[in-house]
C-alpha cells in the first residue's frame, strides 16, 4: 500500500529529528580500559569453564595409545568412535543410564506437580490452617540431622534398595515450594474470580489458569531438579549397596574413579604381577572414566535448549528492574 504524502512528511522530520539529537558518546581512556579488563577476565573465565568438558571430549575421541601417553591437551589425535562403541559393551552401563534416566523423569514430573499444587494451595485464605502448614513445610529447610539419621530412616521405611528411595524424598522441595508460591501471588486474582463466578472449583482454576501461567517458574525448578537427580550419587552408594541393579551411572563412574586409582597403586608397588595386569587394564579404565563421564554429562546440557525461554523468564522472578 502506497504511502500517503502526509506519512512521508512524518518519516522525514523523525528521521531528520534522530540525527540531530543522536548522541555522541566518545570513549574515554578510563573506558577502554575497563572493556579490556572486563572483555579479558570474562574470556578467560568462561575458557576455564570450558576446557576441562573440552578436555575430556578430545581425549574420548583419540587414539588411546596416546590417551594412555598423556599426549592429548588441546586438540584430539588419531580421531575415532570406538571408545563410545566400546562402551557399550560395558557391563551395567545400559542399566545404569536407565535408571538414571528413570529417576530423573519420574523423580522431577512428580516433583513439579507437587510443587506446583503446594504451592498454589497455600496461596488460598481457604485452605485450613495454610500459614501452619506453609511454615511446617518451610521449617524443614533449617534442620538437617545429617547422613546417619537419614540411613536409618530410610532403612525403617524400607526403601534402602529399592528404586523409590531415589523418588520419595524428593517430591515435597521447600525452596521450590516458596518460588512457585511467589510467582502464583504475582498472577492477577481477577483471572481466577472469574473463573469462580463461572463456576469452576479450584482445581480447575489451579489446572486451567495458574498451571498454565507458572510455566517459566515450573521450567526453572524443574530444570534444577531434573539437574540434582542426575548428578545424584550418594543416595545410591548408601542406600544401594545391596542392589546393583539399581546402580545409577554417576555410581558406576565413581567406581571406576576407584579402579583406576587401585590400579594406580598396583602399578606403583612391588608386585610384577599385579604391574603387568594393571598396565594392562590401566588404559581401558581411563578411557572407559572419560567416555562415561561425556554420557554423564550430555544428556542434561541437552535440557536447557529446550527449557532456555521459560528458565529465563522464571530465574529473573523477584528481579529489580531499571
Amino acid at each position: 500500500m502506497a504511502k500517503t504524502k502526509q506519512e512521508k512528511l512524518d518519516e522525514k522530520r523523525e528521521r531528520e529529528y534522530a540525527r540531530k539529537h543522536k548522541r555522541k558518546y566518545r570513549l574515554t581512556p578510563g573506558d577502554i580500559l575497563f572493556n579490556i579488563l572486563n572483555y579479558g577476565f570474562f574470556t578467560v573465565f568462561t575458557l576455564s569453564c570450558i576446557f576441562p568438558f573440552y578436555y575430556i571430549f578430545i581425549n574420548t575421541i583419540s587414539q588411546r595409545s596416546l590417551v594412555a601417553q598423556g599426549k592429548i591437551t588441546l586438540y584430539p589425535k588419531g580421531l575415532n568412535i570406538q571408545n563410545y562403541l566400546d562402551i557399550l559393551k560395558v557391563n551395567d552401563v545400559f542399566n545404569a543410564f536407565g535408571v538414571s534416566l528413570a529417576r530423573t523423569i519420574i523423580g522431577t514430573a512428580l516433583m513439579v506437580a507437587a510443587t506446583g499444587l503446594i504451592g498454589y494451595l497455600v496461596t488460598k485464605e481457604e485452605m485450613w490452617h495454610r500459614k501452619v502448614w506453609y511454615r511446617f513445610i518451610i521449617i524443614t529447610m533449617y534442620f538437617n540431622a545429617g547422613i546417619i539419621p537419614w540411613y536409618m530412616n530410610m532403612s525403617m521405611l524400607g526403601l534402602t534398595g529399592h528404586f523409590a528411595a531415589y523418588i520419595i524424598p524428593g517430591i515435597v522441595a521447600p525452596y521450590n515450594i516458596i518460588l512457585v508460591k511467589t510467582y502464583i501471588e504475582s498472577i492477577p486474582a481477577e483471572l481466577e474470580e472469574s473463573a469462580f463466578m463461572d463456576g469452576a472449583s479450584f482445581f480447575t482454576v489451579f489446572r486451567k489458569i495458574i498451571w498454565p501461567l507458572s510455566k517459566p517458574i515450573l521450567a526453572t525448578i524443574a530444570i534444577f531438579g531434573a539437574v540434582g537427580h542426575w548428578n545424584s550419587f550418594t543416595d545410591s552408594l548408601i542406600l544401594m549397596q545391596n542392589n546393583p541393579k539399581m546402580y545409577t551411572l554417576q555410581h558406576l563412574l565413581y567406581n571406576y574413579l576407584n579402579q583406576s586409582s587401585n590400579l594406580g597403586s598396583a602399578m606403583s608397588s612391588g608386585n610384577s604381577s599385579a604391574a603387568a595386569a594393571a598396565m594392562e587394564n590401566a588404559l581401558n579404565v581411563k578411557v572407559q572414566k572419560y567416555t562415561i563421564s561425556m554420557i554423564s554429562v550430555i544428556p542434561i546440557l541437552l535440557v536447557y535448549p529446550f527449557m532456555q525461554r521459560y528458565f529465563e523468564k522464571g530465574i529473573m522472578l523477584g528481579a529489580v528492574k531499571g
